[in-house]
C-alpha cells in the first residue's frame, strides 16, 4: 500500500469555481459530461462499497487483496485526510499531484458546461485516470448515500460490498435508518452479488427488500475469525476491521469467481491473507506519538462510530487499564450530532479538550457542556491544535485524538513533523514507531 501519505497539493483553482454548489446530488450533470467526454467509465470493470462506516477500511482492504493476487487495480476514495491525491489510488500508489491536476484540468471545458460540484469533476478524472491506465478494475467508494452517488454513474459494478448504516449525513438522505439505508441499497442491480457484515435489524430488513425487488443476491457475513481461532492478521487496528475485512474477501472471491469480471485470475488463501496484513489506511485507530508521548488518533465522525470507537476502547481497556480516567483531543464539526457523540465517547473520569476543526464550523466547548450538563465538568478548551495535542501528554491510558476526518488531516502533519524531529534527535531518520510507513 502507498505510503506515507502524499502531500498535499492546491487545487483551489480547478475547484474553487464549481464549489459554491456544494452537496448536490443526482445523476444527470455527470452523466452527460461522461458522455460529451467519451464515457470513460466504461472501458473498465468496477466493484462499489456503500455503508456508512467501515467503506474506506473496505476499500483498503479489498485493494490490498487483489493487489497481493497481481491485479492492476484502481481505488476511488473518499474523502481525503491530508492530500487530494489521496483519492486516487492505482496499484501501489497515489496519483502523481501533476497528473492529478492535469486531468482535472482536462475535465474544466465539461465542468462548466455541466455544472459539475467538485466532487463529480473529481469523480469524473478518476474515471477518465482508470480509464488511461487500463485498469483491471476500479474499486470505488461511495461518497454520499448511493442512489444518486457519482460513483453509481459507473454501468458495470457485478459486486457491491456495504460497510455499517448507520444515521449520518441526515440533511441529505433522510432522518430515519430505514430511509438511509434505502438511499444506499439502490445501489444494487440486477444479477448483482451483495454482501455486507451484520447491519441493524432496521437497515438489514431494507437492504433484503431491495435486493429482492432488483433480482440482487444478498450475502451476509461472520467477521473473520481471531488469530488466536486461526483467522488472518489484519493490517487494520480494531475488532470491528474484522467485520470489513469478510465483506472485502468475500467480494475478491466474487470477482475472481468464473462468473466474475476477473475470472481466470487466482486466488489462494495465501493471497487473501498477504493482502489482509499489508493493508494501511490511516486515521483508523492508529498509533501515533506527540512530543514522545504514545496516542491513538480515530476518524469516528458520528454516532455509529463513536459507538465503535468506545467499544474497541473497552475491549483495550482489561487489566491495569480498566477504569483509569483517558484524555481526548475532540474535534466535531457542527452539523454532526456532537453532543450524542460526546455521550458515547466518554467515561466517568475522562477528560475531552474541545478544538476547532479548521476551516470547519464545529461544536465549541460552551455548546457541548449546555447540551451535556452531566458532562460539562469534564470538558476544556484549547485555543491551538498544538495546545491541544499538549493537554494529552498526561500519565494515564493512551489518549485519544477524534470527531472528525478533518481534524485528523489537520493533526496529522504535525505528528508527522514531530515523529520526524523525534526520530533525527535519535539518530534514527525515517521511520518510527507510530509512523505511516510501509
Amino acid at each position: 500500500m502507498p505510503s506515507p501519505l502524499p502531500p498535499p497539493v492546491d487545487l483551489g483553482d480547478l475547484l474553487e469555481p464549481f464549489a459554491r454548489r456544494g452537496v448536490d446530488l443526482g445523476l444527470e450533470r455527470l452523466g452527460g459530461a461522461l458522455a460529451a467526454g467519451g464515457h470513460p467509465e466504461q472501458g473498465f470493470a468496477a466493484a462499489q462499497v456503500a455503508g456508512t462506516n467501515g467503506k474506506g477500511s473496505i476499500c483498503t482492504f479489498l485493494h490490498a487483496i487483489l493487489r497481493a493476487a497481481g491485479i492492476h487495480v484502481g481505488t476511488y476514495r473518499s474523502p481525503h485526510l491530508v492530500s487530494w491525491c489521496e483519492r486516487i489510488q492505482i496499484d501501489d500508489a497515489w496519483i502523481a499531484a501533476a497528473t492529478l491536476r492535469a486531468d482535472l484540468a482536462r475535465w474544466q471545458p465539461l465542468a462548466r458546461r455541466h455544472r459539475l460540484t467538485p466532487f463529480e469533476l473529481i469523480t469524473a478524472a478518476a474515471f477518465d485516470r482508470f480509464a488511461r491506465e487500463r485498469v483491471d478494475l476500479a474499486v470505488l467508494e461511495v461518497g454520499l448515500g448511493g442512489r444518486l452517488d457519482a460513483t453509481t454513474l459507473h454501468p458495470q459494478r457485478p459486486v457491491i460490498g456495504f460497510g455499517a448504516i448507520g444515521l449520518d449525513h441526515r440533511e441529505h438522505l433522510g432522518d430515519t435508518l430505514a430511509a438511509i439505508a434505502a438511499e444506499k441499497a439502490a445501489v444494487m442491480g440486477p444479477g448483482c452479488r451483495a454482501f455486507s457484515a451484520a447491519q441493524a435489524p432496521e437497515a438489514r430488513r431494507v437492504l433484503e427488500a431491495a435486493a429482492l425487488g432488483c433480482g440482487a443476491s444478498l450475502h451476509w457475513l461472520d467477521p473473520l475469525p481471531a488469530v488466536a481461532d486461526g483467522g488472518p492478521v489484519l493490517g487494520l487496528a480494531g475488532e470491528l476491521q474484522r467485520h470489513n475485512g469478510a465483506v472485502a474477501v468475500a467480494m475478491a472471491r466474487a470477482l475472481t469467481a468464473p462468473d466474475g469480471p476477473l475470472a481466470g485470475r487466482p486466488l489462494d488463501e495465501g493471497m487473501v491473507r498477504a493482502g489482509l496484513a499489508a493493508a494501511r489506511w490511516p486515521g483508523r485507530l492508529e498509533s501515533h506519538r506527540w512530543r514522545g508521548r504514545n496516542l491513538l488518533i480515530d476518524g469516528a465522525h458520528n454516532p455509529p462510530a463513536a459507538a465503535a470507537l468506545r467499544r474497541e476502547l473497552d475491549q483495550l481497556d482489561g487489566g491495569m487499564e480498566a477504569g483509569r480516567p483517558r484524555r481526548w483531543l475532540l474535534g466535531i464539526q457542527r452539523h454532526k450530532e456532537g453532543a450524542v457523540m460526546l455521550e458515547l465517547l466518554l467515561r466517568p473520569g475522562d477528560r475531552a479538550v474541545v478544538v476547532a476543526v479548521p476551516e470547519h464550523a464545529s461544536w465549541s466547548r460552551q455548546e457541548l457542556a449546555a447540551a451535556c450538563p452531566d458532562l460539562a465538568h469534564q470538558l476544556e478548551e484549547a485555543g491551538s491544535l498544538e495546545a491541544g495535542l499538549d493537554s494529552l501528554l498526561a500519565p494515564g491510558p493512551l489518549p485519544l485524538v477524534a470527531g472528525s476526518l478533518f481534524l485528523l488531516g489537520a493533526v496529522l502533519p504535525l505528528l508527522d513533523a514531530a515523529q520526524a524531529d523525534e526520530a533525527a534527535a535519535l539518530g534514527q531518520p525515517g521511520k518510527v514507531p507510530g509512523s505511516n510507513g510501509p
